[in-house]
């Protein structure tokens, strides 16, 4: 697909943003580097980082439009399950297992019988 940006131009935006996200990440590394311990608040707040960022990576997978359906049903219910036997048992394996059981039931057995 055609642009109306130069060569240059476009390379010069891919090299100014690829600084900027390495500029981000190593003034992290540096602030944490001259730290002698954490701040507790600081701390307590970042435990919560991982579980943010999984939820925005999977949450769009549930959300998302199907042109034919509307909402993806079985990936809801798939997930709504999942997370279920995720809070029940602390399992990751069986969480996932849980939810890809469920979402083949859902997708071959439940949906083409509607």
């Amino acid at each position: 697909m055609a642009t109306s940006y130069t060569d240059p131009a476009v390379w010069g935006v891919i090299a100014v943003i690829g600084a900027l996200t390495y500029a981000i990440r190593l003034s992290f590394i540096a602030l944490f580097g001259r730290l002698d311990e954490i701040p507790p608040r600081l701390e307590r707040a970042l435990r919560y980082v991982p579980a943010a960022v999984l939820a925005a990576l999977v949450a769009p997978a549930f959300v998302t439009l199907q042109a034919e359906t509307g909402l993806a049903v079985d990936k809801l219910v798939a997930g709504g399950f999942a997370g279920a036997v995720a809070w029940r048992t602390e399992n990751v394996f069986a969480t996932m297992a849980a939810g890809m059981v469920t979402l083949w039931v859902v997708r071959f057995l439940v949906l083409p019988a509607l």
